[in-house]
């Protein structure tokens, strides 16, 4: 831990599911899902000004690793692998932290797809929460979605996040100024149950919901 980035470094894990800082031996495996997943995450990200095959080689990401690390120095940003039995699937960003008066950050997730459906990304955002809000002393973290992004958006609901509206053309992805939800979550809010508790507690609540037999007659 440093003081200009308290809570960095960090590994976390839940079960299956671990978060770690991205090291460059991971240039490999993450040149390959990223290539491989283009079009399931192509439409939801602002673009690189080269071709998605381009942007996301070896050598591309031993570059953004470079800056990564000048950014955790500055105390701005955590650069997360997230793991399945210890393998990596995605990826995990707490950015633009903003400490003193504001205490404040965004976190932006993605994921393989082959390994979407399996309660993967709420786990890890929910760690990463809890410790962002406790030990990385921030007070506030966003999370930002276009409202056609309904596997992202879930995230969301799965760990309760507070949806504070939408943002009108908030971010220029594929072509256009896209609108974007904001949901939040406070250091207060986390003070009595954590995030991860929450998600189990939701999750256990959703699957024990009768299912619904329609409209009565």
């Amino acid at each position: 831990m440093t003081l200009s980035n308290p809570g960095w470094p960090v590994r976390l894990e839940h079960g299956s599911v671990s978060v770690r800082p991205f090291r460059r031996s991971d240039a490999n495996r993450w040149s390959e899902l990223r290539r491989a997943n283009e079009a399931w995450l192509a439409p939801w990200e602002p673009g690189t000004g080269t071709t998605w095959h381009e942007a996301h080689s070896p050598a591309a990401f031993r570059a953004m690793l470079r800056g990564l690390k000048r950014s955790i120095k500055d105390g701005t940003s955590w650069p997360l692998a997230v793991c399945w039995e210890g393998t990596l699937v995605g990826g995990l960003t707490v950015g633009n932290i903003v400490r003193r008066a504001f205490g404040s950050a965004y976190a932006g997730y993605w994921i393989d797809r082959g390994h979407a459906g399996k309660n993967i990304t709420a786990t890890a955002l929910a760690l990463v929460v809890d410790h962002a809000l406790t030990v990385g002393r921030l007070h506030r973290i966003e999370v930002n979605i276009r409202p056609e992004n309904g596997p992202s958006n879930r995230v969301a609901e799965k760990l309760g996040l507070r949806r504070e509206g939408l943002h009108k053309r908030y971010l220029y992805i594929d072509g256009d100024w896209r609108d974007h939800y904001g949901y939040a979550v406070t250091a207060e809010e986390i003070a009595s149950e954590r995030m991860i508790d929450r998600m189990e507690r939701l999750r256990r609540a959703e699957a024990e919901r009768p299912a619904s037999s329609g409209p009565a007659a």
